[in-house]
């Protein structure tokens, strides 16, 4: 039998940026267009096999209501990674990124302050919309030490199964087991 280990990961960012809609195509292979907003946090597993191991990979999709700002370093406590995800056509999207960083962190024990975090650009099927270039965002994962960043699409599914690989093979480097 595997090893199996179970790794959390919150996925955090402003309202309506995709974050719900990523999780559950990542989760089912489907794109569903009308979503309502996270009230709080929605938690849901997924099984894989990674690096020989099974991992149970448990996601906390936090709703980006400024009103529940205050929950996620609560939610973010004993997490092993996460994602900070904005919308490529809305700028305004991507401005606050040091406070989620910050809130994020501020649940995370002193000795796992490093974990992974990559930054994820979503509505890439937009491309007309798209008004955030990949110059800016690279400065960004460069200011913040960030992992890795990633452009996807939840509605026709582009790179959505590499955002949470690339996040657990993170982790599973950080753990020393790749």
């Amino acid at each position: 039998m595997k090893e199996e280990l179970a790794y959390k990961i919150c996925i955090f960012g402003e309202t309506r940026v995709g974050k719900t809609t990523l999780v559950r195509r990542y989760l089912t292979g489907y794109f569903e267009e009308d979503i309502k907003l996270t009230m709080g946090a929605e938690i849901l597993v997924k099984f894989l096999t990674a690096a020989d191991k099974r991992i149970v990979l448990q996601i906390w999709d936090f709703g980006g209501e400024s009103m529940f700002n205050f929950l996620l370093p609560m939610y973010s406590k004993g997490s092993s990674g996460g994602i900070f995800m904005f919308d490529l056509t809305r700028e305004e999207t991507l401005d606050r990124i040091e406070l989620w960083i910050d809130t994020f962190k501020e649940g995370i024990s002193l000795e796992k302050k490093k974990i992974p975090i990559i930054i994820v650009g979503g509505k890439l099927d937009l491309q007309d919309q798209i008004t955030i270039s990949r110059k800016k965002v690279e400065r960004i994962v460069q200011q913040y030490n960030l992992r890795n960043y990633i452009e996807c699409s939840s509605k026709t599914g582009e790179n959505v199964e590499i955002i949470f690989e690339s996040l657990v093979k993170q982790i599973l480097k950080d753990f020393m087991l790749i």
